[in-house]
């Protein structure tokens, strides 16, 4: 039954890891997949995961499974962290979390759902936008389509065209966006902006989506949350499918939520059951100790106050590292204006280098990025920054 089956492209990213991993030039340098490195190079372990995972290796009495919407203290924390503790809809019961495997998994489980309640809601993705997400939603049977987000160069928000695309959409499909640092661009929407943004989705009758991967990478954790929370209105409803590979360091561990916002606590309890049904589909319950690890972090005030200090550092290196870019182009290039990395926030940039440029930085400078030009500059450090300037000089 086999000999038949065709091969499947390699992943647009992933793969270009593979090959950065084989590549023997010993200056190479990597900025394809969103994983966070410090000024040695290295991702590191969070001083406070450590800390965690002492705790929890100390205290654990089981391996037994959790439950399908797994750890409780998981779900409520995570709440707290996107909604904050005291807002109306924690304290009214009107949002349900289900721990899932990474945010990849939980908008997986959203697809879905949303298949479910809406068979024929098309799933509306930012152009650009993250390139798994019409993967992730097409595996869930869904159509899916793109409403307007950057200009041609990709370098800044074409707000006035984003409103009347979303214009566009019909009531009762689902509108998918980056709470924020949007991959690929690093171009936000202000608040006042999501301010707008929230008015036409609701005014038209759109489900949002909200992927919510990188928060306290932009701004801060209270700050980066301010999109999202535009959308947590009086009977409101919406998913925020959220991740913690970036701002905890977990990527391996594959730790994610999603969080459904309903118009009550009686709704709530019905779509619990839903993604319940959903996930017992899909991979029956989650796996424990990425979760343990982030509940125990945020539910205890020293581990806290430590992660707060630690993604403080990891977001001002990468902020940082924007700026120095920037000077060193133009030091390298000052024909060339490249001051919209300075001004975008998150991991990652469009660098506006053409396809054909991107092989030449590969081929000739062991420099790997995504061939539309995405850079991720968690990828940089001061010590690859002038190598890596100098050769996308020489590429222009």
């Amino acid at each position: 039954m086999f000999e038949n089956v065709q091969p499947a492209p390699p992943d647009a990213i992933l793969g270009l890891s593979e090959a950065f991993r084989n590549d023997p030039n010993p200056n190479k340098i990597n900025l394809t997949v969103g994983v966070y490195k410090d000024a040695t190079g290295q991702t590191p372990i969070l001083n406070c995961v450590k800390e965690a995972e002492r705790r929890l290796l100390e205290n654990e009495s089981t391996k037994s499974y959790l439950g399908i919407d797994g750890l409780p203290e998981f779900g409520t924390r995570i709440r707290d962290l996107i909604f904050a503790a005291d807002h109306e809809i924690t304290t009214n019961g009107r949002a349900v979390t289900v721990q899932a495997p990474g945010g990849t998994g939980a908008l997986r489980v959203a697809g879905d759902f949303i298949k479910t309640i809406s068979p024929q809601a098309t799933v509306w993705s930012s152009d650009p936008t993250w390139p798994n997400h019409p993967k992730v939603f097409a595996a869930a049977n869904l159509q899916t389509a793109n409403y307007a987000y950057l200009n041609s160069a990709g370098t800044t928000l074409e707000f006035d065209k984003l409103l009347e695309s979303l214009k566009q959409i019909p009531a009762g499909d689902v509108a998918c966006l980056h709470g924020c640092c949007h991959n690929p661009s690093g171009i936000d929407p202000t608040r006042e902006q999501w301010k707008q943004i929230a008015d036409v989705i609701y005014e038209r009758g759109i489900l949002p989506l909200l992927d919510f991967a990188y928060q306290g990478f932009g701004d801060g954790i209270e700050e980066d949350a301010a999109g999202l929370r535009e959308f947590c209105r009086a009977g409101s409803e919406f998913l925020a499918a959220s991740s913690y590979s970036k701002n905890f360091g977990l990527y391996r561990e594959r730790v994610g939520a999603l969080t459904v916002v309903t118009a009550n606590s009686d709704s709530a309890a019905t779509v619990l059951s839903q993604l319940k049904a959903k996930v017992r589909a899909n991979y029956s319950n989650p796996p424990a100790h990425g979760g343990q690890i982030v509940a125990e972090i945020l539910g205890d005030a020293e581990l806290r106050a430590g992660w707060v200090e630690e993604l403080t550092a990891m977001r001002e290196r990468i902020n940082g590292m924007r700026q120095l870019f920037v000077d060193k182009m133009q030091e390298n290039a000052p024909q060339r204006d490249f001051s919209h990395l300075a001004r975008g926030r998150g991991m990652f940039a469009f660098s506006g280098l053409t396809a054909e440029q991107v092989d030449q930085l590969r081929e000739k400078h062991g420099i790997y990025a995504v061939r539309n030009g995405r850079i991720n500059i968690g990828g940089t450090s001061e010590d690859n920054m002038d190598d890596l300037c100098t050769a996308i000089a020489s590429v222009l």
